[in-house]
């Protein structure tokens, strides 16, 4: 009922995607032997989605015009290629082979979820954290960009921070995982402003969320229990609180990127007007959305994005491109 109101005539199409196969990407780990693993990956027909998004992104412009310079808000993260099956393509990846070099050669993720860690912008010798950081793919993206010269990762529940452990033990030798000082932590994000406040030039905020698509296939621990009712109605006042700690946390002049696998507006832009709101009031921090139509445009072949956000993107699934929900939004902190 819910989904109907705020999606009108899309829903139909959202709800059967929503409840048919999701599909997969699959993330090169650089720390492999990338290239072989590039090559297999082709030899089945997929595509690197991003390197062909950037491709296009670099044609000539329309009409003859020289290309303005682009805003260093529009950069996106490097060296991350992420593979997948063209629209209407329903074939499965393979589960992922331990391969000649010790690691696991590709980490199987919806490809919406590359989406947040592309939009944050990475830059060479960057401090970064990742509030929410398990079980792990996100994490991943991020060491794999080569760009982290310290990196945070954080998730409150200890069960989940041992996925990460594994995650990262399976993908990321050890002499990486030390040159990146990956520092695992099970703190509540809510404090970090009060920890390390002004200390990061990224952060990510993929909080936890109502996960719709999982919360329709999965009767376990499911969110939409009876039981959790009360603990669900709270989640917009959580999420808030944890974007406002990963503001505070940002150096200002820093970039903020906010996302969640709901398709709900009360979780997404709500969000996000809440906890910019919360710190102008309160911290006197001024903190501006980032316009991504341009990024939704480089990968508007890939997925399909809802039209009419108010602030950031939303990837809804589409049974010929069923990856999502995925939302995200860009901030600079400015104060």
């Amino acid at each position: 009922m819910t989904y109907g109101v705020q999606f009108g005539d899309l829903w139909p199409s959202i709800r059967v995607s929503l409840l048919s196969e999701q599909k997969y990407g699959a993330l090169v780990n650089n720390f492999a032997a990338c290239d072989h693993v590039s090559d297999e990956l082709e030899q089945l027909h997929a595509r690197d989605f991003v390197n062909k998004a950037h491709s296009h992104g670099e044609l000539e412009p329309e009409s003859g015009q020289t290309a303005a310079p682009s805003p260093a808000s529009w950069a996106c993260s490097p060296n991350l290629r992420c593979f997948t099956f063209t629209r209407g393509d329903v074939s499965r990846f393979p589960p992922a082979r331990l391969g000649s070099l010790g690691v696991m050669d590709y980490y199987l993720m919806d490809a919406a979820s590359l989406l947040p860690v592309l939009a944050l912008g990475l830059q060479p010798g960057d401090t970064v954290l990742d509030l929410c950081a398990a079980p792990g793919g996100k994490t991943l993206a991020l060491l794999q960009t080569d760009c982290c010269r310290n990196l945070a990762a954080n998730d409150l529940s200890t069960s989940r921070t041992g996925r990460l452990h594994k995650v990262l033990h399976s993908y990321v030798p050890q002499d990486v995982r030390d040159k990146s000082r990956v520092r695992v932590t099970s703190w509540d994000g809510r404090k970090w402003g009060e920890l390390e406040g002004d200390a990061y030039d990224r952060v990510l905020v993929d909080v936890p969320c109502t996960t719709d698509r999982h919360s329709l296939h999965e009767e376990e621990n499911n969110i939409f229990q009876r039981s959790r009712k009360k603990e669900r109605q709270m989640l917009p006042m959580l999420q808030v609180q944890l974007l406002a700690a990963g503001l505070l946390a940002t150096k200002p002049g820093g970039y903020v990127v906010y996302s969640t696998c709901s398709l709900s507006h009360l979780q997404n832009e709500y969000v996000v007007q809440g906890a910019i709101e919360l710190l102008a009031n309160q911290y006197n921090i001024e903190v501006r959305v980032e316009d991504l139509t341009h990024f939704r445009k480089l990968f508007m072949d890939t997925f399909s994005f809802f039209p009419s956000c108010q602030v950031g993107e939303l990837v809804i699934p589409n049974l010929l491109a069923n990856f999502g929900p995925m939302y995200f939004c860009k901030m600079c902190r400015l104060t």
